[in-house]
This record gives structure tokens, C-alpha cells and sequence, in this order.
């Protein structure tokens, strides 16, 4: 940059900023500025021509006026004029007073603009610096269409010096943000990539900001930086003994834009580059500056973010796990609460939930303790992400324990996910019940409707824990202070299953009638319209408090109430009671009709909570496996997934998780024509989009456990009807192979689209939620899905594809979907042989005009089928001699094609689905493993035996099955995965 000579000190200006900053009030300065303006005006209509030095200091002393607060409407073509001068500073001031005051519709941008090209097209550096600043400045739509195309020219230009080329890519980048219709590289978009192997820092810190904004769009045009970008890690200079902090750490940002790389040397690279981060996170500090510690740091947390992001090695996972673990107790607020937030990411993998649970006992102690009230509110958000059926009893007791004392600016979440784990993890009811009902206690201000709704929704569609319910809040109203909402609860509860308790003399009808109607003075007018009508089905219930209520109801104080919904339901129930005979009462008042299985409300709340838009495969991914025990691990509900009571109940033998075989109830639609207590959840579902709306259970039927639903009988629905599919994509394979030991995740993603997967199987029943999301800002027309099943597989499961013995009840997918939205497909599947093939999924849409049509295999293979099976060590042998036929055996010899970390391994085969034997093989270092593969025409029982040789670097696996077809499949599947 030029340098600045004594005499552009510009003493006028700083005399007049002098003035303004002594007046002594608002008045004075007022006048000072009049004044000046009165000034500058005379000036620039004087007959006299000002040189380049006064028009400078009078724009400048405006440019001050305006910083000010005061509006400026002259001098703007005093600044346009400075743009043509040959002086950098006169240059300078005439593009800072464009950049603050002119905008996009000014008369003046023509002018502006020409000026701008004279001096991107004068070679001289740093006149060209000034334009290019000016033009991100401003980035007006103008300004793109002006020179959207020159500037990409001058970025790869060979004799373009490097601060313009570092200038012209930041210039890109904002005009791109603005007008990305416009920003089109198009031949140049090699070159651009190709900035990444510049020898300048800042050219190249600059040219990834521009690629990794353009990668996010269209990732196939700039795939190739991917290569670059790996072989570019650490290999700069170094800063606080850290290489190159700020640019590895925008280098690891890029290649979080795409998935793991293909290339296996460049994959190579790219697992020792994190693997020595990780390894230098361990080292102690080389200096105790807070530089070296900041840019380690910052290095780490990108990593880690990248390692995330691939969830593809076990082995880095649980070492990122580990290292942020020790930062939980890091003495530095910022690591602990970072440490906390990439956790709860880390959970949502089935590689390193394990790992994360590990640290249950840290998390706990910083929801007490922690100073920062926003490291307590990530420290609950882990809680709730690590939460399963193993720890959910300790996790909601502590988040219990902490609302007592919570910050009110994060109480209501709280409630909302205590309410949600304690529904998704019931083993048993009576917990969940009595652990809502704790919760309304402690925090009943902020216990939303949706909450209570669905406590009340649960106990009315479970019987057997009715009784218990009834018994527990007649037991909570007894307290003298009673929240409002445990009198809703207790009322609409004891109002329809007040019988069950009613034979204990301390709970009589009379007993339970007095103690509610002791609470209503108390309540709102919604609480007692609610009471009276739980009175009315006392008399009902029990018509010994016929007289007693009667009286109640007759008093002034209801029949001429001034609230007229008060009024009108006291005068109709005095009538209904006194002039209907006992049949009629009791077929009025007749018990509420188990509620239809919705989108749990409370579920819905949070998503609300936590912000606008459809939910990203991210949040998916927190869904964690929650077919995990059904399919080998723990069970455990995604954090997005289906709340209906049905699915959070303990399974037995006979249980039906899916909800595939469960008819709907009687009269389940709406509650009877003389109910009387409302239909508190029919707004519950409202919203029919909803990301984890479940499906209406279908009647069972002789031929299949999956009947048609309402309606479907006559025609298919939509997303069952194609023509001419294409043929499986050539990466079908390792996109199926990737879902074999897990039941979440991306299934597909490309520059238009992203399909996102969970699924949940129990015995030889399947559910799969499939969601599309449209990355475009364009809609997607036409939309339609296939599901086919290639040859023997058509007699083997009964999918969403229309073959003999189908019967299917799905909801089709949407045919439009909106640019940034998701549209979710839910498929049920039953298997009733084993097979080999998976069905292929044909999706066809419109994008831009063009048709897009391709195919993937979905991820449903035999082993999803599998029931974990505990033997005794002679147990195992004994079977596994009883299936010594050579058919009968399959057998692998293979060398590890990833780390051979013992943890990993294990989650891996728990992940397949069969029970890993614990202390049966004589050789400790083997992995053995037993499961019944549930079809619906046999069971067919596998035995596994995993020998590692780490020296070697090899393993053997060895699959016996009692059925040949079985093992074979087994082996190629499980050989894939090590």
C-alpha cells in the first residue's frame, strides 16, 4: 500500500472532529454539524473548482456526519469524482464513502461501475484491491451482473498479483452469497481448485473459503479438491509450534463437505493426519501461551467435527470420545462446553455411544456444578443424547433432581426431555406414571399441556396400568399444596378410573369426590370445567354421590356461574343426572376409547423448541440406533422416533414393537358421541408433515400381518407406481454394505439430494423411515418412489412393491417437495424366507425440467432378521458340532481392511445382530458369537466364530448355519465390515 505523505493528515478534519466530540450537549453539536453541512455545500456549488485534496476532506468530514447518525444527501458525486483521481488516498476515500452510503438503486451505480472496471482493468494492484473491496462491500445484485464474470478471470489469472488474487477470491465469495444465480465458474472451476496448491497463504486461506461456500452447492464440480486438500493438510508453517492452524482449519471444514474419499492413499493420508492430531492432543503443551493452546485446540475440534462427520472408523470415533472427555474437566469454561456440545454428536454413533456413556458420571457433576448456565444446558442435552434402556432410570432421576434448582431459562426443555425419556425408556408403566406426576410436582409451571396429555393418552390405552395411575395421583392430590396440572391429571384420571381404587375404604367415592372438589376454588376455569366433568362421571361410577354432587351442581355458585361454560355445563349435567335412567347414563359417560397412536406431542414441542425447519439428517442421526436391541444392541428409540406408549413398553415374547400386527381399537377414530371429557389430544396431530408421524396400526389378516390400510384397497398408493426404472447405481453395494452392522445414517447423497434412513426390526418384522431432502433451492416436481423386489426375494418379503401375498399400509411419499425441505416414506416389511438380494428403491423427479431417475439397493439384509441367542460355552460347542455338514459351513480368510480395535470389533458383531458369548472360546483373543435368523416360514439358527492375528494383520471368519444359503450370505456380509 502507498505510503501516506505528511500533508494528507487533513488538519480540517480533525479540527472539526475536535469541535464535535467538546459540545457540551446534543443542541451544540446539532449546530456544529449545520454548520459544517451549510460549509460543504457552499463549497461544492462554488464557481471555484476544488482540487483533489479538498473534495477529500469535505467527503471525508460527511463520511463523519453520516457515522453519526445524520442523513446525508449531497456529495455523492464529489466521491464518484475521487475514483477517476491517480492518488491512492484520494481513490481510497471516494470507494469508503461508495461502500457506506451508496446503495444498490443510487442514479450514480453506472458511474460507479465504470470506474470500477477502469481500475480492475488497470493492472495496477492496488487500485484494483480498492475496486474489488468496494465490489464485496456493496454486494448488490448490480454489482454481481457487472462483474460476476471478470472477476473469476483476474482470480486464476497467471500474472495477477497474490493480494489481488486473495482480494478477488473473498470478492467471489460475497457475491456469490448474495447472487448465487449469478456466480456461475463454469470453465474455470479447475483453476479455482487448483489455488489450493499456491505457494501464498493467503491466496490459499482465501481460495477454500470460496470453495468450500461453492462445494456445499454443487460438490461434484469441485470434487477434486478433495485430493488437493488432504496432500495440502500440515504442510506449512507453523505458529505457536502448531502448523498452520487457521488453514488446516479450513481444510478440514472442506472435506467435511464430502464423504470419506474413494481413493484408498488418499483416505490413507487423510486417517494418519487425524490420527496425528489426536496424537498431538495428547502430548503436553510446548507452550503455555494461550496461542499454542487456542490453535491446538481449534485444530482438534475441527477434527474431530471431520471424524464425526465420516462415521466411518470406529477407532477415531471412540479416540475423539476419549480426548473430549478429558476436556469435561478442563479448567477453561470455552473447552468444556465445546467438549459437551461435540458429544452429544458423538452419541448419536453406534462407534462411540458406548464410549460416550463412559462419562455419564462427569456430565452429572457439571449439570450441578457447572458456574455457566450455558455449559449446564449442553451438559443436559448430552444426558439426554446418551440416555438408553441401561441408564434412563439415573439420567431422569438426576434430571429430576437438578430442575429443583434449574435456571429458568431452560426449565421447560428440561421438562420436555425428562418427559420424552421417561416415556421412550419405561420398562415398566408405573415409573413412567410416577415419575410424570414427580416431574409436575417439581416443575409444574412449566409443564407444558402436551405433557400431561400424554400421560393421561398412555394410561387410557393401557390397562394394566390404570389402576396404578388412579392410586398414585389420588396420593399426589392429597398434598396440601397440589400443583394445577396434578389436578387436571387427577381429575380426568380418577373421573374414569376411580373404580379401580374405590374398594379401599381411604379412597371411597366419597373420599376421592371431596378431595378433588377441595382443589377446585383453587383452579382456572378450564381446571373446573375439566372437574365437573369428572363429577358427572362419578355419578356414573359410582351412584352413591349422586345426591352429594347433585347438591354441588345445584349451588349458585355453578348454576349461575358468570362464566357461561362453567354455567352451561352445571345446569346440563344436573339435568342429565336427574332425568336419565342408568342405562342411559352409563352408555353417555361410558369409559374414553383408547386415543389412536399419534406423533408423540411432546416430541413435536421440542422440535418446535428447538427452531424452525424440517429436521436434517444430523438430528436424524441422534435418532442413535433405536432398533439397536432388536437387532442385536441395546435397545433404545431414535431421539426422533415413534413415542407411541406401544414401542416404550417392556417386550414380551409376544410383543409387537413395530406396531405391524396390533389392530386399531374400536372407535378409535374419536371418543364415543356422549363423552363428555373432551378429546384433549385431537390437536396432538394436527400437523399430518410430521417428521415422525406413525403410522395408523393395520388389522391383522390371515395371509400377512401387513394389511392394507384405509382406503388403499382399491388402488396402490402413489409411491408404489413407476415405469422403466434405472438400473442400481455402482455404488449400490457399498452403500448397502455400510448399513449391515447399523440401522441409521445417510443412505444416498448428491448435489440435489439426500436420503436420510432409520429402520427398526423385531423378530421378522421390519419398519423403515426413509427421508428425502431436497439440498436445492428448487422444488422437486413429480416426485415418485418404487420399491421392487428382483427375483426369488418377490416370494421372500412382503415390501411396499405390489407382488402376490402383499398386503402393505404405507403413507405415500409427497409429490412436491419444497427447496430446502424433507418428505418422509415410511415402509413396513416382513420376512417370510431367508434371501440374498435387498429390494431396489427407484426414485424419479423433476428438477429444473429435467428428469432424474435413478436406483439403490435398500439396506435390508438377512441379518437384520436376527434374535440374539445367550449360550453356555458347552452349550455352543455341542451346537456347533451338531452343525459340522460341509453345506453347512462357510468360511473367509481376509485382511483387515480397518484397525483391529477390540471395542470396535465388538460393536460391530453386536451390530450384526446376534448375542456375543462372553468366556467361551478357549482362545480369549476370538470373538463367538449366536442368533436365530426369525422368518416367518422357519428359524434358522447361526453360530459365528471371529479369529483375529493382529501380527498378521488378518482374519478368520467362520459362519455355521442350519442353512447353507445363510452362511454364504453371512460371511460375504460380515467379511465386508472388518
Amino acid at each position: 500500500m502507498p505510503a501516506v505523505s505528511k500533508g494528507d493528515g487533513m488538519r480540517g478534519l480533525a479540527v472539526f472532529i475536535s469541535d464535535i466530540r467538546n459540545c457540551k450537549s446534543k443542541e451544540a453539536e446539532i449546530k456544529r454539524i449545520n454548520k459544517e453541512l451549510a460549509n460543504i455545500r457552499s463549497k461544492f456549488k462554488g464557481d471555484k473548482a476544488l482540487d483533489g485534496y479538498s473534495k477529500k476532506k469535505y467527503v471525508c468530514k460527511l463520511l463523519f456526519i453520516f457515522l453519526l447518525g445524520h442523513d446525508i444527501d449531497f456529495g455523492h458525486m464529489e466521491a464518484v469524482n475521487l475514483l477517476s483521481s491517480n492518488k491512492y488516498t484520494e481513490k481510497q476515500i471516494g470507494y469508503l464513502f461508495i461502500s457506506v452510503l451508496v446503495n444498490s438503486n443510487s442514479e450514480l451505480i453506472r458511474l460507479i461501475n465504470n470506474a470500477i472496471k477502469n481500475d480492475l482493468s488497470s493492472r495496477n494492484p492496488t487500485f484494483m484491491c480498492l475496486a474489488l473491496h468496494c465490489i464485496a462491500n456493496v454486494g448488490s445484485r448490480e454489482m454481481a451482473e457487472a462483474f460476476a464474470g471478470e472477476i473469476p478471470r483476474i482470480l486464476v489469472a497467471g500474472d495477477t498479483m497474490d493480494s489481488v488474487k486473495q482480494s478477488a477470491a473473498l470478492c467471489l465469495l460475497r457475491l456469490y452469497k448474495t447472487s448465487p444465480d449469478l456466480v456461475l465458474m463454469g470453465e474455470w472451476t479447475s483453476r479455482v481448485v487448483h489455488l489450493l496448491n499456491d505457494q501464498h497463504m493467503g491466496v490459499v486461506t482465501a481460495a477454500i473459503s470460496l470453495i468450500t461456500c461453492l462445494s456445499q452447492k454443487n460438490p461434484d464440480e469441485f470434487k477434486t479438491c478433495v485430493s488437493l486438500a488432504v496432500s495440502r493438510l500440515s504442510r506449512d508453517y507453523t505458529y505457536y509450534f502448531v502448523p498452520a492452524p487457521w488453514l488446516s482449519c479450513k481444510l478440514l471444514r472442506l472435506l467435511q463437505c464430502y464423504p470419506p474419499p474413494e481413493d484408498g492413499a488418499v483416505k490413507g493420508r487423510l486417517v494418519e493426519c487425524l490420527e496425528t492430531i489426536l496424537n498431538k492432543a495428547q502430548e503436553p503443551p510446548k507452550s503455555k501461551k494461550v496461542q499454542h493452546s487456542n490453535a491446538k485446540n481449534a485444530i482438534l475440534f475441527e477434527a474431530i467435527s471431520l471424524i464425526i462427520h465420516y462415521d466411518s472408523e470406529p477407532n477415531l470415533l471412540v479416540r475423539a470420545c476419549n480426548q473430549l472427555g478429558q476436556f469435561l474437566q478442563h479448567r477453561e469454561t470455552n473447552l468444556r462446553y465445546l467438549a459437551l456440545e461435540s458429544m452429544c454428536t458423538l452419541a448419536s454413533s453406534e462407534f462411540s455411544h458406548e464410549a460416550v456413556k463412559t462419562h455419564i458420571e462427569t456430565v452429572i457433576n457439571a449439570l450441578k456444578t457447572e458456574r455457566d448456565v450455558s455449559v449446564r444446558q449442553r451438559a443436559a442435552d448430552l444426558l439426554y443424547a446418551m440416555c438408553d434402556r441401561s441408564n434412563a432410570k439415573q439420567i431422569v432421576a438426576e434430571m429430576l433432581s437438578y430442575l429443583e434448582t434449574a435456571d429458568y431459562s431452560i426449565r421447560e426443555e428440561m421438562v420436555l426431555k425428562v418427559a420424552i425419556l421417561a416415556e421412550k425408556y419405561a420398562v415398566d408403566y408405573s415409573w413412567y406414571v410416577d415419575t410424570i406426576l414427580n416431574l409436575i410436582r417439581i416443575a409444574g409451571d412449566y409443564v407444558s399441556e402436551e405433557v400431561w396429555y400424554r400421560v393421561i393418552q398412555i394410561v387410557i390405552n393401557r390397562d394394566d396400568v390404570q389402576g396404578y395411575a388412579a392410586k398414585t395421583v389420588f396420593e399426589a392430590l392429597q398434598a396440601p399444596a397440589c400443583h394445577e396440572n396434578m389436578v387436571k391429571v387427577g381429575g380426568y384420571i380418577l373421573g374414569e378410573f376411580g373404580n379401580l381404587i374405590a374398594g379401599d375404604p381411604r379412597s371411597s367415592p366419597l373420599v376421592q369426590f371431596n378431595l378433588l372438589h377441595s382443589k377446585f376454588h383453587l383452579c382456572s376455569v378450564p381446571t373446573r370445567a375439566l372437574l365437573l366433568s369428572a363429577y358427572i362421571k362419578f355419578i356414573n361410577l359410582f351412584p352413591e354421590t349422586k345426591s352429594t354432587i347433585q347438591e354441588v351442581l345445584r349451588s349458585d355458585s355453578q348454576i349461575r356461574n358468570s362464566d357461561v361454560e362453567l354455567q352451561q355445563r352445571a345446569v346440563e349435567y344436573l339435568k342429565l343426572s336427574s332425568i336419565a335412567s342408568t342405562d342411559v347414563l352409563a352408555t353417555v359417560l361410558e369409559e374414553m376409547p383408547p386415543f389412536p397412536e399419534r406423533e408423540s406431542s411432546i416430541l413435536a414441542k421440542l422440535k418446535k423448541k428447538k427452531g424452525p425447519g424440517a429436521v436434517s439428517v444430523n438430528e436424524l442421526e441422534e435418532g442413535k440406533r433405536e432398533g439397536g436391541e432388536l437387532n442385536g444392541g441395546g435397545e433404545r428409540g431414535a431421539d426422533n422416533s415413534n413415542m407411541a406408549a406401544s414401542n416404550a413398553s417392556t417386550p414380551s415374547p409376544s410383543a409387537d414393537l413395530l406396531g405391524l400386527r396390533a389392530g386399531p381399537p374400536v372407535n378409535a377414530a374419536a371418543p364415543s358421541a356422549g363423552s363428555l371429557l373432551v378429546d384433549v389430544f385431537s390437536e396432538a396431530g394436527a400437523n399430518d408433515d410430521g417428521f415422525l408421524r406413525d403410522l395408523e396400526p393395520p388389522t391383522e389378516s390371515s395371509d400377512s400381518l401387513l394389511a392394507e390400510g384405509p382406503g388403499d384397497s382399491d388402488s396402490a398408493p402413489p409411491s408404489v407406481v413407476s415405469e422403466d426404472p434405472a438400473a442400481p447405481l455402482p455404488e449400490s453395494n457399498e452403500l448397502l454394505n455400510k448399513f449391515v452392522c447399523k440401522n441409521n445414517g445417510v443412505l444416498f447423497e448428491n448435489q440435489l439430494l439426500q436420503i436420510g434412513i432409520k429402520s427398526e426390526y423385531r423378530q421378522n418384522l421390519g419398519r423403515m423411515y426413509l427421508f428425502y431432502g431436497n439440498k436445492t433451492s428448487v422444488q422437486f416436481l413429480t416426485f415418485t418412489t418404487t420399491v421392487t423386489c428382483p427375483g426369488e426375494l418377490q416370494s421372500h418379503i412382503l415390501f411396499m412393491c405390489t407382488f402376490k401375498k402383499l398386503n402393505v399400509q404405507a403413507k405415500p411419499v409427497e409429490p412436491l417437495i419444497e427447496g430446502g425441505a424433507q418428505v418422509q416414506q415410511v415402509i413396513n416389511i416382513e420376512c417370510l424366507g431367508d434371501f440374498c438380494d435387498a429390494p431396489l428403491l427407484n426414485i424419479k423427479f423433476r428438477y429444473g425440467g429435467a428428469l432424474q431417475n435413478f436406483s439403490l439397493k435398500l439396506p435390508v439384509t438377512i441379518n437384520k432378521f436376527f434374535q440374539p441367542t445367550e449360550m453356555a460355552s458347552n452349550d455352543f460347542f455341542q451346537r456347533w458340532k451338531q452343525l459340522s455338514q460341509p453345506q453347512q459351513e462357510a468360511q473367509k480368510i481376509f485382511k483387515a481392511s480397518h484397525g483391529m480395535d477390540t471395542e470396535v470389533i465388538k460393536a460391530k458383531l453386536l451390530g450384526l445382530g446376534m448375542a456375543l458369548l462372553e468366556n467361551v472360546d478357549p482362545n480369549p483373543e476370538n470373538f463367538v458369537c449366536a442368533g436365530v435368523i426369525q422368518t416367518k416360514a422357519q428359524q434358522v439358527g447361526s453360530l459365528l466364530r471371529l479369529e483375529p492375528n493382529s501380527q498378521a494383520q488378518m482374519y478368520r471368519l467362520t459362519v455355521r448355519s442350519s442353512k447353507d444359503t445363510v452362511s454364504q450370505r453371512l460371511c460375504e456380509l460380515l467379511a465386508e465390515q472388518f
